[in-house]
């Protein structure tokens, strides 16, 4: 394809800001390019991915993991925000680095979906879930699903692969001309008992309903998890392939039947993309091992009561050491109360340490679930507060608390 001027050097724009930001160390170059460039071209994004293959994933929790499993299940020439950047910022210096010819898989912020839905004609959608994050930005997501639904009902040419589990989700995908539903699960359901067709109560049994009709959908795959602790996804045709991942937790097994579904759409079997995925070992720094000021540590990112919750069952029961580190900037959302929701609970009885900015509503939240922990404001601190034995220490922060530890040398 061959491009307008104007977006050629809103690319060369792009590449050039990026560059002078990390040559500075003024940034990760992964957004203040972007914007430059989209401020030369304003319909740079449109430009950059017209006449190639495009797959957008979404969703509360899972999108950089399944981003990187559907990218990696299309190949190694394929275009992606890798490290998370997912508003149209983040996209534009994602395509002004890669190959201008190849597939582009970015992963897209709940509520930039929409547009980008209307704008770019993407092949592909995938969406996972919805639930509260960022209670200052993003607070309710029956509004956001509405969204979602108006504009998938006239993408024509799109495959959008949904969670069948999540009423949200289904209420979101529902008009789109062709869906793919999948079976992938709900492990947190308490942003979705509200019926998003009615306003009455959903009801959550073998599957779930309302009375008003609305229903979970058949799912074409379902993700199935065998007594043998594998999982095997299940297709409608008789299919059924191993999910084998290096990454744990069922929780990612999840995401990469979503993934494998959208690869199909994309023209790549399932069994070939599920092979692909299993060489995964690390996903933007989720689930590495660092050793900081001589303590072994397995980081992991936790944003919402949700994603809390799937990482607190795949750490519990156990008896390693865990630091549970919170802060509250701008990119985590200013209102720590979503510490409520989640079921601390599950770390009665192993070594507990709160740490990060908001370690005292922390320190209260744990205390009210009866865990009995120490409290350590910085986080490095904190792990060696936790190592008392010399072993492996869990830890999981919110966002900014995670990546300023990912980021420490």
């Amino acid at each position: 394809m061959s491009l307008t001027l104007r977006t050629r050097a809103a690319l060369l724009v792009t590449r050039a800001v990026n560059a002078v930001s990390r040559r500075l160390r003024l940034g990760g170059g992964t957004v203040i390019g972007g914007r430059a460039g989209l401020a030369v071209d304003p319909h740079l994004l449109e430009h950059a991915v017209a006449g190639r293959p495009l797959a957008l994933v979404s969703g509360t929790n899972g999108k950089t993991t399944t981003t990187r499993l559907l990218a990696e299940a299309l190949g190694a020439a394929v275009v992606t925000n890798a490290t998370g950047s997912n508003m149209p910022a983040g996209h534009a210096a994602a395509l002004a680095e890669g190959d201008p010819a190849a597939p582009v898989v970015l992963e897209v912020d709940e509520g930039y979906l929409p547009a980008l839905v209307g704008a770019l004609g993407p092949r592909a959608v995938v969406l996972l879930n919805l639930s509260r994050d960022q209670l200052d930005r993003t607070n309710e997501v029956r509004m956001l699903a509405g969204r979602w639904r108006r504009s998938l009902a006239g993408a024509d040419g799109t495959v959008v692969v949904a969670n069948a589990d999540d009423p949200l989700v289904a209420f979101g995908a529902q008009e789109a001309p062709r869906v793919v539903w999948v079976a992938a699960g709900l492990g947190w359901r308490l942003d979705a008992v509200g019926c998003p067709a009615c306003g009455g109560r959903i009801e959550f049994d073998d599957g779930w309903r309302c009375r008003c009709g609305f229903r979970r959908p058949e799912p074409t795959v379902r993700v199935e998890d065998r007594p043998d602790a594998t999982t095997e996804a299940v297709f409608s045709d008789g299919r059924r392939l191993p999910v084998d991942l290096a990454i744990p937790g069922r929780f990612n097994r999840a995401n990469a039947v979503m993934a494998a579904a959208a690869a199909e759409a994309m023209g790549v079997p399932a069994a070939r993309a599920l092979a692909a995925m299993a060489t995964v070992g690390e996903v933007a720094g989720r689930f590495t091992t660092r050793t900081l000021d001589g303590v072994e540590a397995r980081l992991m990112l936790a944003k919402n009561p949700a994603g809390w919750g799937e990482l607190l069952g795949l750490l519990c029961p156990g008896t390693t050491p865990v630091v549970v580190s919170i802060n509250a900037r701008v990119a985590d959302g200013r209102d720590p109360s979503w510490l409520w929701d989640v079921p601390f609970e599950a770390l009665r009885g192993r070594p507990v340490v709160a740490a990060g900015e908001r370690c005292l509503d922390l320190s209260v939240r744990l205390r009210y679930a009866e865990v009995d922990h120490e409290t350590v404001r910085n986080p490095v601190a904190a792990l060696a507060a936790a190592a008392t034995d010399g072993g492996r220490v869990e830890f999981v922060g919110n966002y900014t608390a995670f990546h300023d530890l990912l980021a420490r040398r």
